[in-house]
């Protein structure tokens, strides 16, 4: 579930080059039209339905991940134990959960099955600066699902930070295998450990081409 959902998480924060403050849009409002456009490019290209992960993995690089703040998300993944670490290990640890979240996901938008994401209206006062976007995923058949986005105002957009899936935080739901990691194997066993699982997910997309 968590899997196939976030290509949507992903797909739902495509946007241009980031606008000057002035000129921001509202975070449901942007979040909305870059879905669309992202989308219709899934079910345009058929080398993305048919499982490119070059080019899946090229389209989340270029128009996803900067709309990210992956030391938020990997800050609240690790929790307490994001004080013990220092500066070097904290660039290394979001560099690793960037790129975990990545690979694990990229293949989400070759499922893309007629599914459609609206996104209800939020009420922004001119000076919040965090906000949480509420949406659903409307499936062909089944239930909606519930998909909320933490996002924070910065000088170069808004920012995703986390996200919550029936209730469920994607970046929270890795606090207890990092802990138990850290707890056993310290700071840079946890390193280590997602380096190693990035190794592992990185020769089995190469070994699927």
């Amino acid at each position: 579930m968590m899997k196939y959902l976030f290509s949507f998480v992903l797909a739902a924060f495509v946007a241009a080059v980031p606008a000057r403050a002035a000129e921001m849009p509202a975070p449901d409002a942007l979040a909305k039209s870059v879905t669309d456009e992202v989308l219709a490019v899934v079910r345009a290209d058929r080398g993305i339905q048919s499982g490119d992960q070059k080019k899946v993995l090229d389209l989340v690089e270029a128009k996803v991940l900067p709309h990210f703040n992956f030391t938020r998300m990997a800050q609240l993944a690790m929790g307490k134990h994001w004080r013990q670490a220092s500066a070097e290990q904290q660039k290394a640890l979001t560099s690793e959960f960037r790129a975990l979240l990545v690979r694990t996901y990229t293949a989400a938008f070759t499922q893309y099955k007629n599914q459609t994401v609206e996104y209800r209206p939020l009420r922004l006062a001119p000076d919040e600066t965090d906000v949480v976007v509420k949406s659903l995923i409307r499936q062909p058949n089944g239930q909606p699902i519930a998909v909320d986005y933490g996002m924070e105002k910065t000088d170069q957009g808004w920012k995703v930070y986390n996200v919550k899936i029936e209730g469920v935080s994607l970046v929270e739901n890795y606090r207890n295998t990092f802990s138990t990691e850290v707890q056993r194997n310290g700071v840079d066993g946890l390193i280590k450990s997602l380096a190693e699982k990035n190794k592992t997910l990185a020769q089995a997309q190469v070994s699927q081409k």
